[in-house]
């Protein structure tokens, strides 16, 4: 089996890599080439059969070509620019999240081989009047244009997959919490560092109020989740060719009390009120919980409890 991954030098890609070239497989199927693709050229992990990093920009036909050259068996596309990034720069949002994934989808179509594409959509795709806890039925209503690019993305997707050019599955994952390294551009930023920052011993705001819930898995679910997907048998997830994936759904102060309980409440002093109406309105749009039904039929992973999160990141980071 050939793999692709594009993002591959984001968080999510380069654990996703890390696994597969530890694992050597996915879904009992022998991995014997992997290519990793982003904007820089990614980190290679060491494995047991070679590992291609390429800097490709999706954006520029010549990019997708160079990591489609040898045309690959699975495709996880996490290529994305992120949501508060999409906000505040409308044009590049849509070229990336929009364009260049319109534009790949193309060019595997051309391929002819119709592989599996594992690709990952927002709880953004969701807004507006929402109720508690939303069904997989539940309507595409987003309310930024991050959201709204990765429903057309999903729409995309499934219209190649029922036209026999691909295999396609597409996971919305939850916000991911704990993110480790340095904070990004989403607009949901802070739901990881108000626990990764207090738990280096430095200040972290916190834009929204404590009250607010959020959707949340661990980087390490995220991962089991994609995998998951991709060992799936063709046509599991339906003729949208969508599922939600599992979370926990958390209020911010839930968070922190689970931080004081892991670190003292000299972790917890750290966080400091820091209002933002921009990431309070984004973040506030979208839902606080699914009901993840067809995902539990399919046996997708979920996480224990937020306590079990930061307790993973903890091990993690004492490790690095």
């Amino acid at each position: 089996m050939r793999v692709l991954i594009t993002g591959g030098g984001g968080m999510i890609g380069a654990r996703l890599a890390a696994r597969i070239a530890r694992d050597g497989a996915v879904a009992g199927n022998a991995v014997e080439r992997m290519v990793l693709a982003d904007l820089a050229e990614p980190t290679s992990p060491q494995a047991d059969f070679p590992v291609v990093a390429i800097a490709a920009d999706l954006t520029h036909a010549e990019g997708r070509a160079a990591i489609l050259a040898e045309p690959p068996d699975l495709i996880f596309n996490l290529a994305a620019v992120v949501s508060g990034a999409a906000e505040a720069d409308f044009d590049l949002g849509y070229a990336v999240n929009l364009g260049a994934t319109a534009a790949f989808l193309n060019d595997i179509r051309a391929l002819g081989t119709s592989p599996v594409v594992v690709s990952t959509s927002s709880v953004a795709a969701f807004g507006g009047d929402l109720p508690d806890i939303v069904p997989d039925t539940h309507c595409l209503t987003p309310q930024n244009s991050y959201g709204t690019q990765k429903a057309m993305g999903e729409l995309l997707q499934a219209d190649h997959t029922r036209r026999g050019h691909l295999d396609g599955r597409c996971v919305r994952l939850p916000t991911i919490s704990v993110r480790p390294g340095r904070p990004n551009a989403a607009a949901s930023s802070f739901i990881s560092g108000i626990i990764r920052e207090p738990l280096a011993g430095q200040e972290a705001p916190l834009p929204v109020d404590p009250a607010l819930k959020v959707w949340i898995a661990s980087p390490d679910c995220a991962v089991e989740t994609l995998l998951h997907a991709a060992g799936l048998p063709k046509g599991a997830l339906g003729p949208g060719a969508v599922v939600s994936g599992r979370g926990l759904s958390v209020s911010v102060a839930e968070m922190l009390d689970a931080l004081e309980r892991a670190a003292g409440p000299e972790a917890r002093a750290l966080v400091r009120a820091d209002p933002d109406p921009v990431v309070a309105d984004i973040v506030g749009s979208w839902p606080k919980a699914f009901a993840c039904t067809l995902a539990e039929d399919l046996g997708f992973p979920i996480d224990d409890s937020i306590d079990a999160i930061i307790a993973a990141h903890m091990r993690d980071t004492a490790g690095a």
